[in-house]
């Protein structure tokens, strides 16, 4: 289907069964205009993606289409950020100086897919006007039994001293110096040489039995007679806050976030159970949000009941102003895992909104796209059933872009676009996007997501049906956005012809045989026909019918003019 047809059945849907849902207000879930909607792709053994080996020419198509295939899926149910596994235990999936590519693309440990993966799939996401997070494994390696196949550029080679075993895999040393250094210098090629949207840290903790870990003699020559919970916790604050500085020193617009443990700590009146953040694997997550070393956080909630409402609430009570997006656990709702009902996940769906937390993230794509006991049609059927914008991250940067100039409706080969100027912004720079907004007979409210037909655009047109605008009175809105989220006033365009009722609307198009338009009768001594932006296209003395065969494709009016200029509408045609 073309773009123009999209856009075509959004606006009419705008029109139509946005009415009859707006009519039912008690069915429909409050669907605000910004939430961070999110997933977790992962790349790791090729768990959600890809599938296709980037072997040949014909395999780095397929895999490519894969890609574009599951991003389809989640634009479809209005979804707006993708965090892509793209540090995967040692191995990334982009050309790196730093580290070898994983096997997850070609099946074979270092080798090249022959393509650039990062890159594609953030070209991908902007086109569908969603934002990608590189999510970064971090503190993990690899496995024991995989080291051997992991290469010469791989970290246990080059940076032997900073890396420890703990049970069958190896990890980074967070008390290290070193490690933090070396997080960052992934984290600061990714922010040069790609337009990311953010940079997620994944495991950016101790392991599991992190009583266990092999780091006594880093503790005897760093600790300082620190206690060691709290140096093990500083290690890791280390670990972010060099890393979030190297990452706003290349782009200070890059979100940052992590995925730290769901628990952050035991409640006055709900235990943790021993699994927390603070004490358990040494985040202290909240004091990075108090320290402003991070933009937001996903906390791994994948927990029902109890052991979910109460901690949910406190992340959100200890917020600082920045969002915390709720990781939901999806995969227990296959069979497979705990077989959890599908009332589980929706509760906890309505619950993160009633109470204002600014989203919610899944874990992971295979199991939406597996639809578990319905839980993707729910999503795109029901919960989310307009576009919305992602999370305001205004604790950087508060002040709006500039207002889209010059806002227009041009008729190109037949094709219509709205079209509008670049705009700026004084952190940014000409890195902006755009929302397009769509109403009936009015101006469109862009508080609402129900008048929300395009997000994050990162072209400055959107091609509709001019037609189809100007027969439905269409009015449209159009601002800019930057990348923290802050949103421009908005420039507005009416799409009218006159105010004449429904039943008139056919009669507004004159009639035409490609070469001969008829003109209605009137009392004038010229006509004129002038494109859709007021251009005169050719001014001729009055007549019955006078040749149009000469026109490109487009939409035009016809007019009358005196002999002092003075003019009037007689109606539109399209050619």
């Amino acid at each position: 289907m073309k773009i123009q047809q999209i856009l075509t059945l959004i606006i009419f849907y705008l029109l139509t069964a946005r009415t009859e849902a707006m009519a039912q207000t008690d069915l429909i879930p409050s669907s605000p205009k910004r939430e961070t909607r999110a997933v977790w792709l992962t790349t790791y053994q090729s768990l959600d993606w890809p599938k296709d080996k980037a072997t040949s020419p014909e395999g780095i198509a397929r895999q490519q289409d894969e890609l574009r295939h599951i991003l389809d899926r989640l634009q479809e149910a209005h979804f707006n950020t993708v965090l892509l596994q793209t540090r995967v235990r040692g191995s990334v999936i982009y050309p790196s100086a730093i580290e070898p590519w994983d096997a997850c693309l070609t099946g074979t440990p270092g080798g090249s897919p022959g393509y650039d993966p990062l890159a594609f799939a953030i070209r991908e996401c902007h086109k569908r006007g969603m934002e990608l997070h590189a999510w970064l494994v971090t503190i993990p390696c690899f496995k024991k039994t995989e080291a051997a196949r992991a290469g010469k550029s791989s970290v246990l080679k080059t940076h032997p001293q900073l890396c420890v075993p703990h049970g069958d895999s190896w990890y980074l040393d967070p008390g290290q110096p070193g490690t933090a250094d070396y997080l960052s210098s992934i984290c600061r090629e990714i922010a040069l040489n790609y337009d990311i949207d953010g940079i997620h840290f994944d495991y950016i903790r101790y392991p599991e039995n992190a009583a266990q870990f092999n780091d006594k003699k880093t503790y005897r020559r760093y600790g300082k007679q620190q206690n060691l919970a709290q140096w093990r916790r500083d290690n890791v604050t280390r670990c972010v806050r060099t890393m979030y500085q190297a990452i706003k020193a290349v782009k200070p617009w890059i979100k940052v976030s992590s995925s730290p443990i769901g628990k952050f700590d035991d409640l006055s009146r709900y235990s943790s159970y021993r699994w927390n953040a603070f004490s358990a694997v040494y985040q202290d997550a909240q004091g990075w949000l108090a320290e402003g070393i991070q933009d937001m956080l996903f906390p791994m909630m994948y927990f029902r009941g109890n052991n979910f409402y109460p901690f949910a609430i406190d992340w959100q009570e200890n917020d600082h102003g920045r969002p915390v997006i709720p990781g939901l656990g999806v995969y227990f709702l296959s069979p497979q895992e705990q077989d959890w009902p599908l009332t589980d996940i929706t509760r906890e769906l309505y619950f993160i909104r009633r109470i204002g937390l600014p989203g919610q993230a899944y874990f992971r794509y295979a199991f939406l796209n597996e639809n578990h006991k319905g839980i993707f049609d729910f999503l795109r059927n029901f919960y989310y059933p307009y576009p919305a914008l992602p999370a305001l991250c205004k604790a950087t940067d508060s002040l709006p872009p500039a207002i889209p100039a010059r806002l227009s409706l041009r008729s190109e080969e037949g094709i219509g676009r709205l079209c509008w100027e670049a705009s700026t912004d004084s952190v940014c720079g000409t890195s902006v996007r755009y929302n397009v907004y769509a109403a009936r007979d009015a101006d469109p409210d862009i508080t609402s997501a129900a008048s929300l037909i395009a997000a994050s655009l990162d072209t400055c047109a959107l091609p509709v049906d001019a037609r189809f605008c100007l027969q439905y009175n269409i009015h449209f809105a159009v601002t800019s956005i930057d990348r923290f989220g802050n949103e421009s006033r908005p420039a507005y365009l009416s799409i009218s012809v006159s105010s004449q009722t429904d039943d008139e609307a056919d009669s507004r198009f004159l009639p035409h045989d490609r070469t001969l338009l008829t003109v209605p009768k009137r009392q004038a001594p010229f006509l004129s026909i002038e494109d859709l932006e007021g251009r005169t296209i050719q001014t001729v003395p009055y007549r019955k019918q006078i040749r149009i065969d000469k026109l490109t494709g487009g939409i035009y009016q016809l007019r009358t003019r005196d002999k002092k200029g003075r003019s009037a509408r007689i109606g539109f045609f399209i050619k």
